[in-house]
């Protein structure tokens, strides 16, 4: 189920197919910058199309400068090496490959101009990127909080003279908004720029390395501490730049076609857009993976992942260097739950500051699913869980696109995902989730709704029998709630307390026989009274929404077969197969009958007929869930069939479908 504020994950029992990659953000900011301030024209390829690369396209706008459309292509007007416009307000998001690199180039080629974002990007650090351009006499004001945006630049009177230093340990960000802006005053004379401590996230910075020389400059990399930016350094078009799919986004794939296999029913799962030869640091993942025991295949534009090599259960833990791969990294921290023996990711520091506090957001999170972990400055330890393990949860993504996608892969585990604010992920993938789901294999529901008396019952637990799924009656959850509801004389109107009781419903069902607690109530629920209290309080959408939960926890590999009234249509639209079973009211009445009869219980033809034309009209009128085929249900009469005939029918039609 979807809604602007959730997202439920259906459980997933395998992986297989193609996902085409969106185009790289990392990649696609830095050349829209460094289009705008080159000479002559570019027309860009694969541009991600994402809240981050709109807010840079915005910013651009706002500088005078040109951008156009080509079909899906995008052609940029370069200045030069000067924006148009002197004055800008720009408002940034919460895009740091956006506010670093503009802030670095406005302060070099001067003007007047106001840098800011939302409030988390107003607590992401440029300190040391304003204190590296301060230095060089660069003017930059704090407009609240010291070493945050929002900023102000004036015009100031750079003098690259001497060495440029920056912090290297916080965020390679500054190191590539320096290398980006710099060329922009070496006309006169090479530019250094000397790196303080230990350069992290160094694939971040090669990316930029490798587009700088693209667009004709060629920086000289001394051992990842010092940069030369030679004298006479311009920008220049390439003419033509294809931007490569995101391999950060790559990850969930292909992890998801390793976890699809532990189910027993995954295939490869193939991302394009991304292969060994990329300039992005990311796809190093695949690298990690294949070291863990995961089988990898590289080809021409693609990577694929399969499953486990031969002879292995699980993932591998143990201790994995992330420097090289930060935003990959987080979808290890989800795989981990599926290992052998503890994760310990070092080298993450970096995701302290990040969209959110990457470090606790994930520790919070994956406790929620009943994980140990422990963390550190710039580490994080997670342990396996076992089946048994697991809990369900509401994953909270810290408006954070990425913990909401690496979350997904949670769905692989036995447990219900439910994934808060999904939106977040058009920062970088605004497709996500379609793309996930369109590789995912959901764990497979059979759903056979239709009027008491059909014979729904008897064949869902006979189809679910001869496949060897689980069987829901979701019957039983009404009933059972009816008999408890009576034996503590709560009035079939309060809806609240039924509510209430339905939310805690102590209930345990194993075929066709019902626990409370205890207590076996497979023969008590099925009374006629407790029927009628079912279909009364059946019809109270509080109740219903309490039952819901637990009717999608039952949903667990290999499958489910699921009977009711609204299975097809409320609790498992997306069911892979939908029957509505009828017959006539006169030959339900007569099963009816026998049934009851057979249970030892008094009645007459008469007396059933009656309840069960006063019942279906009950269940067809509701405002809530009422009585009524799928739009998509097969329908199937079964008036003049058997049970055998019937369940061979449901068979048939379950094996043309799967």
């Amino acid at each position: 189920m979807i809604s602007s504020d959730y997202l439920d994950m259906p459980p997933l029992i395998g992986a297989g197919g193609t996902a085409l990659l969106p185009g790289s953000k990392s990649i696609s900011n830095r050349v829209l910058l460094l289009a705008a301030l080159a000479e002559g024209k570019t027309l860009i390829t694969g541009l991600l199309d994402s809240d981050d690369t709109r807010v840079m396209l915005a910013a651009l706008h706002a500088l005078g400068v040109i951008v156009s459309t080509q079909g899906t292509d995008t052609i940029v007007h370069g200045c030069g090496g000067r924006f148009p416009e002197r004055r800008a307000d720009l408002f940034m998001g919460n895009a740091g490959t956006a506010i670093r690199p503009l802030t670095a180039a406005l302060a070099l080629l001067g003007g007047s101009y106001t840098l800011s974002g939302v409030p988390r990007m107003h607590e992401r650090p440029i300190g040391d990127l304003v204190d590296a351009l301060r230095a060089i006499n660069c003017s930059i004001d704090y407009l609240n909080q010291l070493g945050y945006p929002p900023l102000a630049i004036n015009l100031g009177t750079p003098n690259v003279d001497t060495p440029i230093r920056v912090r290297g340990d916080v965020s390679s960000q500054f190191l590539t908004a320096l290398l980006l802006a710099l060329p922009l005053v070496s006309q006169q004379q090479d530019v250094v720029v000397e790196v303080i401590g230990t350069l992290i996230s160094r694939p971040y910075v090669h990316i930029t390395l490798e587009l700088l020389c693209r667009f004709g400059v060629h920086v000289e990399n001394e051992n990842w501490q010092r940069f030369v930016i030679p004298a006479g350094s311009r920008y220049t078009s390439p003419g033509r730049m294809a931007v490569e799919g995101d391999a950060s986004s790559a990850s969930y794939f292909l992890a998801a076609g390793v976890l699809g296999s532990l189910h027993g029913a995954g295939d490869a799962v193939r991302v394009e857009g991304v292969d060994a030869h990329s300039i992005q640091g990311d796809v190093e993942f695949a690298r990690v993976l294949e070291r863990l025991g995961a089988r990898v295949e590289w080809g021409d534009g693609f990577i694929s992942a399969s499953g486990l090599i031969p002879g292995r259960k699980r993932l591998t833990g143990g201790i994995i260097d992330c420097v090289a791969i930060p935003d990959a990294a987080m979808t290890l921290a989800i795989t981990a739950l599926f290992a052998d023996a503890p994760t310990l990711l070092t080298g993450i520091g970096s995701w302290r500051v990040k969209e959110t506090d990457r470090i606790a957001a994930m520790g919070a999170e994956l406790a929620k699913l009943g994980a140990q972990v422990e963390a550190g400055e710039d580490w994080l330890r997670v342990h396996p869980l076992s089946d048994g393990q697991w809990r369900s949860a509401a994953i909270g993504t810290y408006d954070d696109h990425r913990m909401a996608m690496c979350f997904s892969l949670a769905s692989f585990g036995p447990a219900d995902i439910r994934i808060l604010d999904p939106g977040c992920v058009s920062k970088t993938f605004p497709d996500y989730f379609q793309v996930f789901a369109s590789v995912a294999r959901p764990v497979p529901v059979i759903a056979i709704d239709g009027p008491t008396a059909s014979g729904k019952g008897t064949v869902a637990s006979k189809v679910a029998a001869m496949l060897g799924f689980h069987y829901l009656d979701s019957g039983a959850l009404y009933r059972t709630t009816a008999l408890l509801a009576l034996r503590q004389d709560i009035k079939l109107d309060d809806e609240a307390r039924l509510s209430e009781l339905a939310l805690r419903l102590p209930i345990r069902c194993d075929g066709s026989q019902v626990w409370v607690g205890p207590e076996d109530v497979s023969a008590a629920i099925r009374t006629e009274d407790v029927g009628r209290a079912a279909s009364a309080l059946a019809s109270l959408p509080a109740v219903r929404q309490s039952l819901l939960a637990l009717q999608h926890s039952l949903r667990r590999a290999p499958g489910l077969v699921a009977d009711g009234r609204d299975m097809g249509t409320e609790v498992f639209p997306s069911a892979r197969l939908k029957v509505f079973l009828t017959a006539d009211v006169q030959a339900r009445a007569d099963r009816r009958y026998k049934q009851l009869i057979s249970q030892g219980i008094s009645t007459t033809i008469i007396d059933v007929l009656r309840d069960l034309e006063a019942r279906d009209a009950r269940d067809s009128k509701r405002s809530v869930a009422a009585l009524r085929p799928a739009q998509d249900a097969v329908p199937l009469n079964t008036s003049a069939l058997d049970v055998d005939q019937t369940v061979d029918q449901v068979l048939q039609w379950w094996r043309q479908c799967s």
